[in-house]
C-alpha cells in the first residue's frame, strides 16, 4: 500500500482556520453534555435487537436440564459396543424408544440400546448414543426384519454424542450482564431460559420537524418551483439504525405559528431534530421561534459539508427540556451532521459506548480538495482493489444539496481542515457507512 503521505501540499496549502468555529469535536462534547442514558424498561425480546441491558441476568436452572443426545440413534452403555465395526457388528437388544420432549420410563440395562432422538433425555446407565448411520437400522427396516434388537457397527467411546446437563447454562451462572448489546445470540440465549422479555435501556423517540414553505410531502403530487421533503426520511431511517424511534412530525411552514405547533406535537420525545433554518442568513422566524421555546446556539462548525449547526434544549410546559438539534437545511449536510452529532447521542441515551465509525485507509482514486480551512467529508465509494487493496473514489458531484452522493456513498474520506488536498494515489482515513460485499 502507498504510504500516507501530504507533506508536499502541507506548506502551500496549509490554512490557518477561524478561531470562532468550532472543530467538530468541540461541537459534539456540548452537545452530548446534554444527553443520559434513558430509563430501563421490560422490552419484548422480538424488540430488543441492539439494546443495552440494565441489569444482569443469571440462570435459575441448568441449560440443558438433563443429560441428552446430541444425535438420533441408539442411547448405549459404551463398554457394550467395544470392538464393534462392521465387519464384526455388536447387537444389542432395543428395549424402547425415547423422543425428544419425553422422559426415560426405565434404566438401561447390559446388553441393551434403546432408540433416541435428537434432544432426548438419555436414560439411567447409559453413557454414549451411537448415531443411527453406524447401525443396521435402515437394513432391517428395508428387509422387514425385526425392531426388537440393533447391530452396532461402532465402537463407542463415553459420552459420545451425549450433551451433558449444564453443558451451555448453569444455574447461578450470570449468563447476561448489566450494558451488554443484545444480538440475535444474546435474545436466543434469553429466550432459552424462558423469558419473554428483557430490561434494557429504552429506545430514544426522535421528533423529527421539517421546516419551510417550498416543501412537499412525498406522496402529494408535484409542483413547479417544489422540492419533496426529503430529509425527514433519510434521518428517519438514520434514527432507526442507530436504535431510535423516529417520529416524523410533518413540515413546518414559514410562518410563527406553524413551526410553534409542530414544535409543540414535538415536546414528548427525547430529542427534537429540525432541518434548515440555522444558517444566519437563514429566514429569521425558524430561529426566532426555536430561542423563544427555549435556548439555542447557532454554531460554525469546522466541517464540510454541515458548516451551520443549531443546539440547545426546549422547554416543555411541566417545566422539563428536551434536547433540540438543528441540521441544516441541504440534504447530504443533514445526514453528514446527524452522523456525527446525532449518531453519539443516540448511543449516549440508549446506553451504548461512544464508539466512532470503523475506518479503513484507502488509497484516492479522486483528489479531495479542501479550499477553505475546514474538515472535508468526501463521499466516496470504498472497495478493495485486485491486490486486496483498500481504494476510495468520489461518488460524484459533491455538492451539500447533491443527495445521490450520499446514495451511492458507503464512506466519508476524510480531509483534515489544515490540509489542502489529498491528491490522487495518497491515502485517506475513511469513515465507513456501510461493509458492502466487494469490502471483505
Amino acid at each position: 500500500m502507498a504510504k500516507k503521505s501530504h507533506e508536499h501540499h502541507d506548506r502551500p496549502h496549509r490554512h490557518h482556520y477561524d478561531a470562532e468555529m468550532l472543530s467538530v469535536e468541540e461541537a459534539r462534547e456540548r452537545i452530548l453534555s446534554y444527553f443520559s442514558v434513558l430509563p430501563a424498561e421490560a422490552t419484548p425480546l422480538v424488540d430488543s435487537l441492539g439494546q443495552v441491558t440494565s441489569e444482569d441476568l443469571v440462570a435459575s436452572f441448568d441449560i440443558p436440564p438433563l443429560a441428552n443426545s446430541a444425535m438420533d440413534g441408539y442411547a448405549v452403555i459404551a463398554k457394550d459396543t467395544a470392538g464393534a465395526s462392521k465387519e464384526s457388528p455388536v447387537e444389542l437388544l432395543v428395549t424402547g424408544v425415547i423422543a425428544a420432549g419425553q422422559l426415560p420410563d426405565h434404566a438401561l440395562e447390559p446388553g441393551n440400546a434403546i432408540r433416541i432422538m435428537t434432544g432426548a433425555p438419555v436414560p439411567e446407565n447409559s453413557d454414549a448414543v451411537v448415531p443411527f448411520e453406524d447401525t443396521d437400522e435402515l437394513e432391517r427396516r428395508d428387509a422387514g426384519g425385526s425392531s426388537e434388537s440393533i447391530s452396532i457397527h461402532l465402537q463407542a467411546e463415553t459420552w459420545d454424542n451425549v450433551r451433558g446437563a449444564g453443558e451451555d447454562v448453569e444455574v447461578g451462572e450470570t449468563v447476561i450482564s448489566r450494558s451488554q448489546i443484545l444480538r440475535a445470540g444474546e435474545i436466543g440465549l434469553i429466550a432459552s431460559l424462558g423469558h419473554s422479555s428483557v430490561k434494557a435501556f429504552r429506545r430514544p423517540v426522535v421528533a423529527i420537524v421539517s421546516t419551510g414553505d417550498e416543501l412537499l410531502q412525498p406522496g402529494e403530487d408535484h409542483q413547479f418551483g417544489k422540492i419533496y421533503n426529503s430529509n425527514a426520511y433519510s434521518i428517519a431511517a438514520m434514527v432507526t439504525r442507530y436504535g431510535g424511534v423516529p417520529k416524523i412530525m410533518g413540515i413546518a411552514k414559514d410562518t410563527i405559528e406553524s413551526l410553534e405547533k409542530a414544535l409543540e406535537d414535538a415536546m414528548d420525545a427525547d430529542l427534537v431534530v429540525t432541518s434548515a433554518g440555522v444558517s444566519k442568513g437563514d429566514y429569521d422566524v425558524v430561529k426566532d421561534v426555536l430561542s423563544s421555546k427555549g435556548q439555542i446556539a447557532l454554531w460554525s462548525v469546522r466541517m464540510r459539508p454541515a458548516k451551520p449547526l443549531a443546539f440547545g434544549v426546549l422547554d416543555r410546559k411541566d417545566g422539563t427540556k428536551v434536547p433540540h438539534l438543528g441540521l441544516p437545511g441541504n440534504p447530504v449536510s443533514a445526514m453528514v451532521a446527524f452522523e456525527q452529532f446525532g449518531r453519539p447521542a443516540l448511543r449516549l441515551m440508549l446506553g451504548k459506548p461512544l464508539a466512532d465509525k470503523p475506518t479503513i485507509e484507502a488509497i484516492m482514486d479522486d483528489p479531495i480538495r479542501n479550499h477553505d480551512g475546514r474538515r472535508v467529508y468526501a463521499r466516496v465509494h470504498a472497495y478493495r482493489d485486485g491486490n486486496g487493496v483498500y481504494r476510495a473514489k468520489l461518488t460524484g458531484n459533491q455538492s451539500s444539496g447533491v443527495l445521490s452522493s450520499m446514495a451511492l456513498a458507503n464512506g466519508l474520506a476524510i480531509c483534515p481542515d489544515d490540509i489542502g488536498m489529498i491528491d490522487v494515489g495518497e491515502i485517506a482515513i475513511v469513515e465507513m457507512l456501510d461493509w458492502p460485499d466487494d469490502i471483505f
